[in-house]
């Protein structure tokens, strides 16, 4: 099992999303053969959603909302993906960005991962440090702090490190978690993957342009790599992003409103790619509301595996949804949180509540870019979605959400600048 998470990526700049300039012919042959999720959703921030996606659990509980500090720690007493797939035999790997808790008893090797290459914060140079950097997170290391810079750019080095584990693991069940921090800043790229110069972009959107491009070209090498061993057929391959587009890497998330940080549709709503061999309909489109918390309990019955202990899980798996046996949607409610700033989408409604100012109500079905405001209309829909998300509030533990004020006012000005 293979999953791909890119970092800080546009939910447009992807092929298949109608970018017309920004080519990712490798991610485009994936989605051809995929079931592509047109309503997959995250938290806005990364390291809740990447916390979501190992625990099975919702993103405002796991632990991970404090990004702020650069100190986003994932609970230790919950059991993780990992720990499952290492207790049943698989050989279990993460490669890249870990960012769920930089003390060494978060460490991946201590979360169920049997093998890290990678550094434990949230973002680094993408080519090799000439002196330490000041942030330790920022550090590389392989497994357990053997640290020592990487040779050449990261993207490819992320890429190189889990073809080999492919390689070494082919006779074995594996459980592999490509985490590349491309195209998160600093914008550094490859000069041969700039653009023509007869494009007519910005300077950073040639850069992420070639950011992308390269990191296309790394997914490209894995699945290649797992084809040339004859693993396709019997590997479930995900590929998906862990939040929406940011305004600092000048990300495109069109047609949808918002970015990073906001709970509009273009910082929580990311492509997401599911191929299970032939198991499924090749280039098909899943169009129900689901959430990363849906995949550790998706990936474990594929894989027949139990999960006993794992009371915390707030994910179905998607499999039943997938073969026909659900016609249903897999949630009828989604509920986010960043402190002040909260959402919640009650079948094809959301409600969004931002500090100091009105709630907003859309109807995600008949607008699902967000351009009209129905709170005025609707007010007794305001009122019921405002206490459903309340009464959900209560439930969660306040010591795990962001109290710092300037993630609140980020999202605050994201809201207003890219609404």
């Amino acid at each position: 099992m293979v999953i791909v998470i890119t970092d800080d990526q546009g939910y447009g700049e992807m092929s298949i999303h109608g970018n017309p300039v920004l080519k990712t012919p490798h991610l485009d042959e994936l989605a051809e053969q995929s079931t592509q999720f047109s309503d997959f959703h995250t938290s806005p921030m990364c390291a809740p959603t990447r916390g979501s996606l190992i625990t099975g659990m919702d993103p405002a509980k796991n632990g991970c909302v404090n990004v702020s500090s650069g100190r986003a720690n994932l609970r230790k007493e919950l059991t993780t993906i990992a720990d499952i797939f290492s207790n049943n035999g698989y050989e279990t790997g993460i490669f890249g960005k870990w960012h769920l808790g930089g003390a060494d008893r978060y460490h991946p090797l201590k979360r169920g991962f049997d093998e890290f290459y990678g550094f434990r914060g949230g973002a680094r140079n993408y080519w090799p440090y000439q002196e330490p950097p000041k942030d330790p997170l920022r550090k590389w290391e392989r497994n357990f702090k053997q640290f020592i810079e990487p040779e050449g750019y990261l993207t490819d080095v992320i890429a190189n490190e889990a073809v080999k584990s492919i390689e070494r693991n082919k006779d074995n069940p594996f459980f592999l978690f490509v985490s590349f921090n491309a195209p998160h800043t600093p914008m550094h790229f490859l000069e041969d993957d700039l653009p023509d110069k007869d494009i007519r972009l910005t300077d950073k959107r040639r850069q992420l342009y070639a950011m992308m491009k390269s990191m296309d070209r790394a997914c490209g090498q894995i699945l290649e790599k797992l084809e040339k061993l004859g693993l396709t057929e019997n590997t479930l391959i995900v590929f998906t992003n862990d939040n929406g587009g940011a305004w600092i890497n000048d990300s495109n998330n069109r047609p949808l409103s918002g970015v990073k940080f906001t709970h509009l549709e273009g910082g929580i709503r990311v492509p997401f790619l599911l191929k299970y061999g032939n198991q499924f309909k090749a280039s098909t489109t899943f169009d129900y509301p689901i959430s990363t918390f849906d995949l550790l309990p998706t990936f474990t019955e594929i894989a027949g595996l139990s999960e006993e202990g794992m009371e915390h899980i707030d994910g179905v798996s998607l499999i039943p949804f997938l073969n026909g046996k659900n016609n249903f949607r897999p949630h009828k409610t989604l509920y986010w949180k960043n402190d002040a700033q909260a959402a919640i989408r009650d079948g094809d409604w959301k409600l969004i509540r931002m500090p100091d100012r009105p709630a907003l109500l859309f109807n995600i079905a008949k607008d699902p870019y967000e351009k009209k405001d129905l709170a005025k209309r609707y007010p007794k829909k305001v009122e019921k979605l405002y206490k459903q998300l309340f009464t959900w509030e209560t439930t969660l533990k306040r010591s795990l959400w962001v109290t710092r004020r300037e993630i609140i006012q980020m999202g605050i000005e994201a809201f207003d600048k890219y609404r």
